[in-house]
């Protein structure tokens, strides 16, 4: 006997994913669920962007979250550990590259579980915002941006031509996903720095009760000796580049750890 099929669009909130479902609705795709999940790790205008999405295309958007926040994997949580020099360390600590655990505990799990609930009975089209000009697809998902051709520029247009501005975050940022990633760029933390200062601050905070460095050179206080460092240097028509700024800037951490 054949299965139902339920049409599942996985809703990250970000351009891509929002110009997808913008115009799945507009084209009258069939839609049986919207997953947003909820890092709690999300800008505080990601939260207002997808109840104003809920709102302009009328249909319900399911929030998903993990029962124990970032905070308790981060700081508390003691998994088993396949490098014994790190035995009796609490906490996954920042993520890194080889080792992105706050994406698979925090959002992957969580989304697969409730997928395979829905999927009690039922075959599952899922749709996955990627648009044509990103790599890394996967066979058995539906990808309507490249099916349409939709570039991640586009996707932005596209967005805003319809009146979502996400409270100004492409204006400052290139991508707008958790707000604490240690795998932004050197840019992106600059900005986090200069417009949200509360969460800078947070930022530091979480830093100073971790084991783990936050960059591979710089702990997020070090960064920020960096950063202002860089707004003194060009207050005074010095550069940020070259072996005089990074010799005087190694200077300058010196002071701050001693």
């Amino acid at each position: 006997m054949e299965k139902p099929t339920l049409h599942v669009v996985s809703l990250s909130g970000g351009k891509d994913s929002t110009a997808m479902l913008l115009r799945m609705v507009e084209e009258g795709w069939p839609i049986d669920h919207i997953l947003f999940c909820d890092t709690g790790l999300e800008f505080p205008e990601m939260y207002d962007h997808i109840d104003k999405l809920e709102s302009y295309i009328g249909i319900p958007i399911t929030r998903l979250k993990s029962e124990k926040p970032f905070e308790y994997y981060f700081l508390e949580h003691s998994p088993k550990r396949k490098n014994p020099a790190l035995a009796g360390r609490k906490g996954f600590s920042w993520a890194g590259p080889r080792n992105r655990w706050c994406t698979a505990v925090l959002k992957t799990r969580i989304i697969d579980a409730h997928l395979a609930k829905l999927a009690n009975g039922h075959d599952i089209v899922q749709y996955i915002g990627i648009a044509a000009d990103e790599p890394n697809r996967v066979r058995d998902k539906r990808y309507p941006l490249v099916e349409w051709g939709m570039t991640e520029a586009d996707c932005l247009t596209y967005c805003k031509e319809r009146g979502f501005e996400w409270g100004g975050l492409y204006d400052i940022f290139t991508r707008v996903s958790c707000w604490c990633c240690p795998l932004q760029s050197y840019d992106e933390l600059r900005r986090l720095r200069t417009h949200f200062p509360d969460l800078w601050k947070q930022l530091m905070e979480w830093d100073q009760q971790t084991w783990r460095t936050f960059l591979k050179h710089y702990s997020v206080q070090q960064l920020d000796t960096r950063f202002a460092f860089e707004e003194e240097c060009l207050s005074q028509g010095l550069p940020i580049k070259g072996r005089a700024f990074f010799d005087a800037l190694r200077d300058r951490l010196k002071e701050g750890d001693a």
